[in-house]
């Protein structure tokens, strides 16, 4: 379908180089015409498809996951617009990096590639196989089977010797990181566990939700209270706790939350999303309008940090389609922030730093009510993006609910699939002090914590 209405979003574009992007929330074609032209800009930040790049890298500064959410987000592109522009690359992508061993973990990765970011690849094919995204040749790895042998080699990295269980944030001891257990690896686990529990009908999927929620509570990763931390070194048994709260892990729990009160039905599932709905829209939303809570508010947020909030709308968004009884509090926040976001789409950064139409790069903190904060990238372009498409959700339509395999889903699975590669399932060894991390650190660069004077070391 090419960009949708180009030559119409000519005249709104001139508009937005000073007001940000013009949209009609009411009119799905005046949504579907701003998320083309953002999606056209984050795509120009892409070079994987370029003679002699690899398919599915984004070039520095931007870490290999990134690459994999900014699919998952594509993927959602298509669905909610109908825009087909970008079916081949995205197609192309996540195919090429899944591997040799078709679980999401090619061997020029391996030192960066930790549980979370092999989570964000595999969240992008299951949402490709609930999306009916168009599935690859039949010899090629197919959506479902990935999200089964990521599943399945997350099974084989639970370790109960440390803070009795838990997925440690990095695969391999030599990576910085190893000996820390965060919230978002495991989240990666609960979300895509609960996804093909509902997908497939497998008790086993169910069973490791409930496994993994079980111990995110015992551990206090999750409190009473449902705030979600970020961590904790396994010294001491995970009790040191990194503090820090970021959007994408209150997104993904209650994502997965959503996926299996709409599976069970049950009591104990519908408080928990409660629960998780009512502290998400305490903690991050400003005036209706998301924020990253431990770094934005002091300029500090690094690259990876600039793409969470976009994370937390498609999530909203899914637990608004999965549990009708929150659409009412979360939809109405995902259409304010989207608003918010589209008056930040108005800069006009150097070509060298943005490569889409002028006057349409994004910022970041949707706050700055029509001032273009001029911090721009990949995460900025996402996150908008992610928030105008998702408003195409709409409460009375049901057709854009994730199918599963009984209700039209084509994807074909492997339950075995990554269960063979041992050599992918690794023992927990001792650790030697040189691989050791401090318990503090984070799975971001920089936090600055309410104080202002906390300083928790990320992986960069």
């Amino acid at each position: 379908m090419g960009r949708i209405m180009k030559a119409t979003s000519i005249l709104s574009l001139l508009a937005g180089a000073v007001n940000g992007l013009q949209v009609d929330f009411s009119s799905d074609d005046s949504i579907k015409q701003a998320a083309s032209t953002v999606a056209y800009g984050l795509l120009k930040y892409y070079t994987g498809n370029n003679t002699g790049d690899t398919p599915g890298n984004l070039p520095d500064p931007y870490f290999w996951w990134e690459a994999g959410a900014m699919f998952g987000t594509m993927v959602d592109y298509w669905l909610l617009t109908g825009d087909e522009s970008y079916v081949d690359v995205t197609t192309q992508a996540m195919v090429h990096q899944t591997g040799d061993d078709r679980d999401f973990m090619p061997t020029n990765q391996t030192r960066t590639l930790g549980n979370d970011d092999q989570g964000f690849w595999a969240m992008a094919a299951m949402s490709a196989a609930e999306n009916n995204f168009p599935n690859p040749p039949a010899d090629q790895p197919q959506w479902l089977a990935l999200a089964q042998a990521v599943f399945n080699e997350y099974v084989g990295r639970w370790d109960p010797a440390t803070c009795n269980g838990g997925l440690r944030w990095q695969i391999f001891t030599f990576n910085n990181g190893f000996n820390y257990k965060n919230s978002i690896s495991n989240g990666c686990f609960f979300n895509i566990a609960a996804r093909l529990t509902r997908y497939t009908g497998n008790q086993t999927y169910a069973d490791w939700a409930e496994k993994i929620w079980d111990w995110m509570t015992e551990v206090k990763f999750i409190d009473a209270d449902f705030n979600i931390y970020d961590g904790a070194g396994v010294e001491g048994g995970c009790a040191k706790i990194s503090q820090a709260q970021w959007t994408y892990n209150a997104g993904i729990f209650l994502h997965g939350a959503a996926v299996m009160y709409n599976v069970t039905d049950s009591d104990i599932w519908q408080q928990r999303v409660q629960g998780l709905m009512n502290r998400t829209v305490q903690h991050f939303f400003v005036d209706g309008v998301a924020v990253e809570q431990p770094c934005e508010p002091f300029n500090q947020c690094d690259i990876d940090q600039q793409s969470f909030k976009g994370y937390l709308m498609r999530w909203m968004t899914g637990s608004a389609q999965l549990a009708p009884f929150t659409f009412d509090t979360l939809m109405p926040l995902v259409q304010s922030s989207a608003a918010a976001a589209a008056l930040q789409c108005s800069g006009s950064p150097p070509a060298n730093e943005f490569r889409g139409d002028p006057g349409t790069a994004c910022g970041f903190k949707w706050t700055e009510k029509n001032k273009f904060d001029g911090l721009v990238g990949v995460g900025q372009q996402m996150s908008a993006l992610s928030a105008i498409q998702y408003t195409l959700v709409k409460k009375a339509e049901v057709a854009k609910v994730p199918v599963t395999a009984s209700t039209g889903g084509t994807s074909a699975g492997n339950v075995n699939a990554g269960a063979s590669a041992e050599t992918k399932i690794y023992a927990m060894p001792a650790i030697t002090t040189g691989e050791r991390v401090a318990a503090g650190f984070a799975t971001t660069a920089v936090l600055f914590s309410v104080l202002g004077g906390s300083f928790f070391v990320m992986k960069e």
